[in-house]
C-alpha cells in the first residue's frame, strides 16, 4: 500500500524555521522522485523541490534556494523539508508526494498533475 504521511506544519513568525516530514513507504522511498509541493489558497500547486534518493540528486525552485533544504533519512524512510527564514507568503498547505518516473525530478519536469502518489498535506503558517 502507497502511504506518504507528512508532519511539522505549523504556525510561526517570519524569520522562524519549521521542517517538514515524509515519512514512505519503503519501495516508495526507494525507487520514487520523491518531491514536495504547496498550495495557497486560490492558487495552483506549486512544485518546491524534489528528491531522487536512489541517484542522490535533489533540486530546489530558485524561490526558495538559500532558505530551504531536502534531505533524507534512510533508516526511517523519510524524506525532510528544512524551512529557514520564512516569509508571509509561504503560507501554504505541503504536500509531499512521490512517482515512479525518475525524470519527474528533473528540473523543469516537476509537474504536480503527472505525480501519482500524494500525502494528505500539511498545514504551514507564516504570521508577518
Amino acid at each position: 500500500q502507497v502511504q506518504l504521511v507528512e508532519s511539522g506544519g505549523g504556525s510561526v513568525q517570519a524569520g522562524g524555521s519549521l521542517t517538514l516530514s515524509c515519512a514512505a513507504s519503503r519501495y516508495i522511498y526507494a525507487g520514487n522522485c520523491m518531491a514536495w509541493f504547496r498550495q495557497a489558497p486560490g492558487k495552483e500547486r506549486e512544485g518546491i523541490g524534489t528528491i531522487y534518493i536512489a541517484g542522490g540528486t535533489s533540486n530546489l525552485v530558485d524561490s526558495v534556494k538559500g532558505r530551504f533544504t531536502i534531505s533524507h533519512d534512510n533508516a526511517n524512510n523519510t524524506v525532510y523539508l528544512q524551512m529557514n527564514n520564512l516569509k508571509p507568503e509561504d503560507t501554504a498547505m505541503y504536500y509531499c508526494a512521490a512517482d515512479p518516473n525518475i525524470y519527474r525530478c528533473r528540473p523543469g519536469d516537476m509537474v504536480a498533475a503527472l505525480f501519482a502518489y500524494w500525502g494528505q498535506g500539511t498545514q504551514v503558517t507564516v504570521s508577518s
